[in-house]
């Protein structure tokens, strides 16, 4: 067993990817949502200030947003990153 709180509700529906000139990267499972603040488990630590291009899918729609690194909170196994979500851009709904 992971010891990892099942997702449930908002969470479980949200994606957020990082682009890197015209990549996207898989690197967050999202553990809570509010349109404002995600917080995520990553095997990447990023730097507390760091501002990152994102894309956030939920509900059959995408947004184009700049997530910046607001804290990591709980012990080192279980870190949480908080991410402040800014600059997010209109929702594109999912053709078909």
């Amino acid at each position: 067993m992971s010891g990892r709180p099942a997702l449930s509700g908002e969470a479980a529906t949200v994606r957020i990817v990082v682009l890197d000139d015209g990549a996207a990267h898989d690197v967050f499972e999202v553990v809570s949502a509010t349109a404002a603040l995600i917080q995520v488990r990553s095997a990447f630590l990023f730097e507390i200030g760091e501002e990152l291009a994102v894309r956030i899918e939920q509900g059959g729609s995408t947004a184009e947003a700049t997530a910046r690194v607001r804290s990591h909170v709980g012990p080192p196994e279980a870190r949480i990153t908080e991410l402040e979500i800014s600059d997010r851009a209109e929702p594109r709904g999912q053709a078909g």
